[in-house]
């Protein structure tokens, strides 16, 4: 009597057991497939702000132009600015400083003594190293915050062919593009091309062989010679 009464006990505890089991094996499906729902969820979500940011990309953002098939640019001659600019049929100035205060506004060519401007109070904002593709120009008063902090700006007038804007960003490229930026100057310029530093033009009528030489050296002769800490 007590065999049988032992080997009930027996089979109870197997049955028991067997059952705590499947029980735990059913519990760790149930949170594997919650964790793969959730992963699941957290990539959709994050598909989707992707997407969200990448199609309202602000002004402030710098972009990549296609450049295409664009041919390598001349071979560097001369080294200085000076002779490069008047080899390129570039006017190379000096213009003289217009202040350096922040002031939280809008800023447009007509607060400036030239076009594109050199210095003069900007808004409290820079704008990022980089190419800005035609449109989405930074505002006049961060790009002057820009020179502020030693960059270079290349810009060049709206109708300026393709080809050449390619050409401009791989000068750009360049330099890595360390502390320079490219964009569209859409406040009536009357150069084709310009570079900007602080208290320094090199504005060009026209885009040839030479304008290469004079970018080159306006960059190399006026890069992080702002009169405010490089960031």
């Amino acid at each position: 009597m007590a065999s049988r009464q032992g080997e009930k006990e027996a089979r109870r505890r197997a049955r028991m057991q067997q059952e705590a089991a499947e029980a735990r094996a059913t519990g760790r499906q149930k949170r594997l497939q919650l964790v793969a729902g959730g992963v699941l969820v957290v990539l959709v979500l994050a598909g989707i702000v992707v997407a969200v940011l990448g199609g309202r990309s602000g002004s402030g953002d710098p972009k990549t132009v296609s450049t295409g098939d664009v041919p390598a640019l001349p071979e560097q001659r001369l080294t200085d600015v000076t002779r490069a600019a008047a080899a390129a049929g570039c006017k190379l100035t000096h213009p003289p400083l217009e202040g350096r205060g922040h002031e939280q506004r809008t800023f447009t060519a007509a607060d400036y003594k030239t076009n594109p401007p050199t210095s003069g109070a900007h808004f409290p904002e820079w704008s990022q190293d980089g190419t800005y593709t035609a449109g989405r120009t930074p505002p006049l008063g961060q790009l002057v915050h820009t020179l502020e902090h030693g960059r270079i700006d290349v810009q060049y007038k709206p109708g300026t062919p393709k080809r050449t804007v390619a050409r401009l960003q791989a000068l750009v490229n360049e330099n890595g593009p360390y502390h320079m930026l490219l964009f569209q100057n859409p406040t009536g310029m009357d150069a084709e091309v310009a570079a900007t530093a602080w208290g320094q033009s090199l504005t060009c009528p026209s885009v040839t062989d030479g304008t290469w030489d004079a970018l080159r050296t306006f960059r190399d002769a006026y890069l992080d010679k702002g009169p405010e800490k490089i960031p």
